[in-house]
């Protein structure tokens, strides 16, 4: 099979899809690798370095789109990039679509065959390919939340750790997945007073066992969100439906409620945000005042890391994209029920349900 990775080309986006040593194991498979030059900059890895694994080197993504059979990326195809996607072609990268139907209509024309990251499940029902990014997103939530708390960049100037005598940040966190645990566990190392809302109570007792002692957890509901929200200083949300649009957890009027200064960090702004007020935003110009809230909606939040995001990535995909290679995608499909779930169009038809109900789309299992 040729196997094509081209450059990312959303705006600050410094992943690759793929590393040398998955250059390397998928030619000794026999496959031949298409890599775009420079693709791997952004993440210091040099062309040479492909090269030296096997990979043949291409001038422009057009070669790519061209001549691959299977497209593995990092981020869903921009509209530039949408012509270039041929029928049977398989597209094996975050899609997200759930949060933009003007690429769920366009892949549907396409006649492409689109493998997301997001909605891959394990047999233990975990979301393996979706998980180091959620762990990367989490910790740097954090890390930005402090960075704009503070009063230049237009924060209510608190120091998230405080000080002796002087009380530290109020960090409320809307979800106790792995970007809402990934997050509390960086805040309360801070010293921050952190409390963390969800609806299942299992995972709620199994959070308040393993969370350090300045983490609280509380059963989410709509007093209970509007009583955080008078106390926080930083809010994240990190609210999760695989494959569907986030829920819409605090409206307009419930920031009114909020300490002006105080920051959002919407982790969920790639599945369409979970604050009424969201919108999408760059790591060049990340932040935007509404109702005297500060509010971080970047979509490729792990994109600013590139190096670290690209590594923790390629682990985890790199056996499902060689099984795809190596069996073709209808063998791989009836083989493997994981890869079913990744499967969220398939050559015109909508085989992801949430994102049918999302739009309105016939669903195809």
């Amino acid at each position: 099979m040729i196997i094509g990775v081209p450059r990312e080309i959303k705006r600050d986006e410094y992943r690759v899809a793929m590393l040398p040593v998955g250059v390397e194991e998928l030619t000794a498979a026999g496959h031949q690798v298409l890599i775009e030059a420079g693709a791997g900059l952004g993440s210091g890895l040099a062309d040479h370095e492909y090269l030296e694994a096997g990979a043949k080197l291409v001038a422009s993504a057009d070669e790519i789109f061209a001549a691959a059979d299977l497209i593995v990326k990092v981020k869903e195809p921009l509209a530039e990039e949408w012509p270039k996607i041929r029928p049977g072609q398989i597209v094996f990268t975050y899609f997200h679509f759930a949060a933009s139907r003007p690429l769920t209509e366009a892949m549907l024309a396409s006649g492409s065959i689109c493998l997301a990251y997001e909605t891959l499940r394990d047999a233990q029902n975990r979301l393996p390919l979706l998980t180091p990014m959620s762990e990367v997103a989490g910790r740097m939530s954090i890390q930005e939340g402090a960075k704009y708390l503070e009063r230049p960049q237009m924060g209510r100037g608190i120091l998230l750790a405080g000080v002796p005598g002087v009380a530290p940040a109020h960090v409320t966190v809307l979800g106790g997945g792995i970007v809402g645990a990934n997050a509390a566990r960086i805040a309360a190392g801070f010293q921050a007073d952190v409390t963390i809302l969800d609806v299942n109570m299992d995972r709620l007792r199994y959070l308040d066992d393993v969370m350090p002692p300045n983490v609280n957890v509380l059963f989410s509901d709509r007093h209970t969100i509007r009583s955080e929200l008078k106390l926080a200083d930083l809010v994240i949300g990190a609210v999760l439906i695989p494959g569907a649009r986030a829920p819409r957890l605090v409206a307009r009027k419930d920031l009114r409620f909020m300490k002006p200064g105080s920051v959002l960090i919407d982790v969920a702004i790639d599945q369409g945000g979970c604050f009424e007020t969201s919108r999408p935003t760059t790591h060049s110009d990340p932040v935007y005042l509404e109702e005297d809230v500060l509010h971080y909606c970047v979509t490729n939040m792990p994109g600013a890391v590139g190096r670290t995001s690209t590594f923790a990535l390629c682990n985890v995909t790199l056996p499902w994209v060689a099984m795809v290679a190596a069996s073709g995608i209808e063998k791989a499909l009836a083989k493997s029920p994981p890869l079913v779930t990744a499967l969220n169009i398939c050559e015109g038809r909508v085989t992801n349900q949430a994102v049918a109900e999302t739009f309105g789309f016939a669903y195809s299992p």
